[in-house]
């Protein structure tokens, strides 16, 4: 049965004893009840130079985390004992009170699951693969995830890329002969208000909307997104970017059900629209 994971990578046990484990790579947290995946996971991880260390329930996830956070998780949705959106949720509060560097996280998720995808990247997810996943694209997208957090030899948290992290920006101004834009940036507070009310978004979500509310009408490739607010977009994919742009559409119609805010050209990229009315 295809199963949606969460990837983080960090807290550390290493179950092989015939593999010595070094200081200076990064130690992954497998949270997975189903041995033929996590003895995958393992294998593919220990491969390329990380230290896996693989839970089969939320609750030893949860005490590892505790005692040793690690620099990346990979969640089970599934798990016998928790539910994986939950776990994830136990595991941001145990980073909050331990006042460490964020650990970043990746979904691993069947295909058909679009809702999985959809609700962890809303939690703040980094990424996601989708099951049955290709070995080779998990770890690059690992060693994208933490080249742009800062955590593949053990450094704090990085800020996003360009896009989210730039100290001022300008406000959005609208089209000529267009009326007042909806949009309201604050870029210190790294905060977006959409017709007065304020978004719940996640640093990647706040990133793309930050950058298209600056070019209103301005039409971005999926590439040109992927390097401006992930940073490596040799490393990074498409689907990414469509991911998060179906999240970012959900919250601006839970504040105005009618407007089309981003459009999209097929085959090309992303736009916000420069006909949006000053109120709903």
């Amino acid at each position: 049965m295809e199963k949606a994971l969460f990837v983080r990578l960090g807290a550390q046990r290493f179950r092989t004893a015939t593999i010595r484990p070094m200081l200076s790579h990064p130690r992954i947290l497998i949270a997975e009840d189903e041995s033929g995946i996590a003895d995958t996971l393992q294998y593919v991880l220990r491969t390329d130079g990380f230290v896996p260390i693989w839970c089969a329930t939320a609750e030893e996830a949860i005490a590892q985390f505790a005692a040793d956070p690690p620099a990346l998780a990979i969640l089970d949705v599934g798990l016998p004992d928790m539910n994986g959106f939950e776990l994830f949720k136990r595991l941001q509060a145990l980073n909050r009170e331990q006042g460490g560097a964020e650990v970043p996280m990746l979904f691993l998720t069947a295909r058909s699951d679009e809702i999985d995808r959809v609700v962890g990247l809303e939690l703040g997810a980094d990424d996601y693969v989708a099951k049955p996943f290709s070995p080779r694209e998990l770890v690059a997208r690992v060693r994208t995830i933490l080249r742009r957090s800062g955590r593949g030899n053990g450094h704090p948290m990085a800020s996003p890329g360009p896009a989210a992290s730039a100290g001022h920006a300008a406000p959005a101004a609208p089209a000529s002969g267009a009326s007042a834009s909806p949009f309201a940036l604050d870029a210190e507070r790294m905060q977006i208000r959409y017709y007065g009310r304020l978004l719940e978004l996640s640093r990647y979500e706040y990133g793309l909307l930050r950058l298209l509310v600056q070019r209103p009408g301005r039409v971005f490739t999926r590439d040109e997104l992927l390097e401006l607010v992930w940073d490596d977009a040799s490393e990074s994919f498409d689907r990414t970017v469509d991911a998060h742009v179906k999240t970012l559409r959900a919250k601006l119609r839970a504040v105005a059900p009618e407007v089309e805010a981003i459009r999209t050209l097929r085959g090309t990229g992303y736009a916000l629209n420069e006909e949006l009315p000053s109120s709903v």
